[in-house]
């Protein structure tokens, strides 16, 4: 089971975080710093998988990483895990990601954080793996973009029409 999905850049700036079990914030934002700790760490030529921190579970669980550019993606999970099976579900994330955004950088990440998250809701719910297949994890989050601007035309469609009933009820007291 994934414990936590984690991205933070060259300098320990997380960038998303998601927890599937209960920590408090403070046990959060120290999770995140021992796992930066130990992923940074690490030279370019070992293996992306080692022993997870102490607070997250110590050997119990694993860190699995890739490094890409100026960002970490770290998944924080059981030893019933396939590490190589999340290593390729890190590069099905990455590339989704690519996909979504047009060539993602970290600022993608922090202004559309909210799209981030819905594509990794169309992957991982509850800590397990719902899709890996690329083209269908598109084809949710595009049809979810649709109907949030659907929702959103109709909404303004609303308080535009609000408006004008408010000014005309306005202009006939005037008169």
């Amino acid at each position: 089971m994934i414990k936590a999905i984690l991205i933070f850049n060259n300098h320990g700036k997380p960038r998303m975080s998601k927890f599937y079990e209960h920590y408090t914030e403070d046990t959060e934002q120290q999770i995140i710093r021992e796992t930066f700790h130990l992923v940074s760490k690490r030279d370019e030529n070992v293996c992306n998988f080692l022993e997870g921190g102490l607070l997250i579970g110590g050997s119990e669980n694993k860190l699995i990483y890739r490094h890409y550019a100026t960002l970490y993606f770290v998944f924080c999970v059981d030893s019933s895990e396939s590490e190589l099976g999340i290593l390729d579900l890190i590069q099905v994330f990455v590339e989704t990601l690519d996909k979504c955004f047009e060539n993602v950088c970290e600022l993608d990440l922090i202004f559309h954080l909210d799209k981030v998250h819905n594509i990794l809701a169309e992957m991982v719910m509850g800590g397990m793996v719902l899709e890996t297949n690329m083209s269908e994890i598109i084809t949710q989050v595009e049809a979810q973009g649709k109907m949030e601007k659907s929702e959103t035309l109709t909404l303004l469609f609303i308080w535009q029409s609000m408006r004008q009933s408010q000014a005309s009820r306005f202009s006939s007291k005037i008169s």
